[in-house]
């Protein structure tokens, strides 16, 4: 079992960035999958980022490509996703989220989630 603890989130102009951090406990870091999901208000969840476990492959939605960046440290315990050249379309809750096993596609199915953490882009 995977634990997820998100960090970094807060309110920033348009155009400004922001980090969002993820520190996972309870299990070996580098046998998951991680993503980043986002639930803004009276809309369903929706992936924004994945990573494999090796940070080997990494896959984005559209809406983020060119704009936003996942990476990880297996040393740490982290993933972290840069948001640049933030929108007020990008407020949402960030989820981070952990899938055990191999990763080599868009579609990411996590088998746990963490609490989330608010980011709010404002205009």
């Amino acid at each position: 079992q995977v634990q997820l603890v998100e960090s970094g989130g807060g309110l920033v102009q348009a155009g400004g960035s922001l980090r969002v951090s993820c520190v996972a406990s309870g299990d070996t870091f580098s046998s998951y999958a991680m993503g980043w999901f986002r639930q803004a208000p009276g809309k369903e969840r929706e992936f924004v980022a994945g990573i494999s476990w090796s940070g080997g492959h990494r896959y984005y939605a559209d809406s983020v490509k060119g704009r936003f960046t996942i990476s990880r440290d297996n040393a740490k315990n982290t993933v972290v996703l840069q948001m640049n050249s933030l929108k007020p379309e990008d407020t949402a809750v960030y989820y981070c989220a952990a899938r055990r096993g191999s990763y080599s596609s868009g579609s990411f199915y996590p088998d746990y989630w963490g609490q989330g953490t608010q980011v709010t882009v404002s205009s």
